[in-house]
């Protein structure tokens, strides 16, 4: 009986624990909303409230078909977030700092560092990233500078077909990196196995959707402030578009 127990406690506070991982597993990403495209919020299906976190986006940044950057900013549109640019883009990105977080021996996740939440098992700053594709660039995405984590096509051109191999590479701070957790389908199947990317941060990973496609990497770096946090966790993602055939 007694074992019963403990492998019951040990169950629950796993379960606890992935539960309290899948709450910080939040990103943003782009999308079309109504022919216009939109900043998202969330995790696979969850579309959360961005119109509330706007105030956590650092930038807004758009890029023509040369990587020559072209004003964006973002507008608020009833329950969504819009992307406004100054002229055509083939590009835009957004940084969102998500603040300090602590987890709870329980698994819960609250707001706050170490310094505030003294009884942390946990503490760590988020820091999310997008890149989107809404057109086609005359060059390969180059490093961006506001990206600290970014994923980039290793390929001059992204396939046309789903399923075909696509090999991209994972940089921090413009360097590849390696072990960096890379998710193909970021939307549709947020809890896939992750592929970890080589010691040249590249991995292979096959095109899931033929429409929206946003692939998402995570990677745990250093604490930029060790009395509030542990790590840095940040999270990019890629999305863009496959065509469908013609109607």
């Amino acid at each position: 009986m007694k074992r019963l127990q403990h492998f019951l406690a040990t169950i629950l506070a796993i379960a606890a624990l992935g539960g309290g991982v899948a709450a910080q597993a939040h990103g943003i990403w782009f999308a079309q909303r109504a022919k216009q495209t939109a900043l998202i919020y969330g995790v696979g299906a969850d579309d959360l409230d961005m119109v509330k976190r706007l105030g956590l986006i650092t930038g807004t940044y758009g890029y023509d078909a040369d990587w020559t950057p072209v004003t964006a900013s973002l507008r608020v549109a009833g329950p969504i977030v819009l992307v406004d640019s100054a002229a055509p883009t083939v590009a835009v990105a957004a940084a969102m700092d998500n603040g300090l977080w602590s987890r709870l021996a329980d698994g819960k996740w609250v707001k706050g560092g170490r310094d505030t939440v003294p009884n942390a098992v946990r503490a760590e700053r988020t820091m999310k990233f997008a890149v989107h594709l809404t057109g086609t660039p005359n060059t390969p995405i180059p490093s961006l500078p506001e990206q600290v984590l970014q994923i980039i096509p290793v390929d001059k051109t992204l396939p046309v077909d789903m399923g075909k191999p696509l090999t991209i590479k994972v940089l921090y701070k413009g360097k590849p990196v390696a072990d960096a957790e890379v998710k193909h389908d970021y939307v549709n199947d947020p809890d896939q196995p992750p592929v970890k990317t080589d010691k040249d941060g590249i991995a292979t990973i096959k095109v899931r959707n033929q429409g929206l496609n946003v692939l998402a990497a995570t990677y745990v770096g250093p604490a930029d402030n060790p009395s509030q946090v542990d790590h840095v966790e940040y999270l990019a993602t890629l999305s863009f578009v496959l065509p469908h055939a013609p109607e």
